[in-house]
């Protein structure tokens, strides 16, 4: 209800800010333009530098995968190698012929 009993000063209000607002909000223009041509100039300079750290975070990650998952294996890989070895020397030669 109150929204509506001061509607019709508000609007007043706002067109007449907005009129005489108008002249210095033209002034801002040219200063918010450059403000987009530096964000875009920088956007551009720093961007290949972020494309080849995205590269080698993904290179570093690929690598380091495979490494984690296999870190737990390597004891029972030590084991396998073991029996293989014992295995294989307490086995007879195989003669050639």
């Amino acid at each position: 209800m109150f929204f509506l009993l001061t509607l019709p000063f508000r609007l007043f209000f706002g067109l007449l800010l907005g009129i005489l607002l108008l002249p210095f909000a033209l002034l801002i223009v040219p200063f918010i333009l450059l403000r987009l041509l530096i964000k875009i100039v920088v956007l551009l300079v720093v961007l290949p530098f972020t494309l080849l750290a995205v590269g080698a975070g993904l290179l570093v990650a690929l690598l380091a995968v495979p490494l984690v998952l296999m870190i737990p294996l390597l004891p029972i890989a030590f084991l396998l190698f073991c029996v293989w070895a014992v295995v294989r020397l307490a086995s007879r030669p195989v003669l050639s012929q």
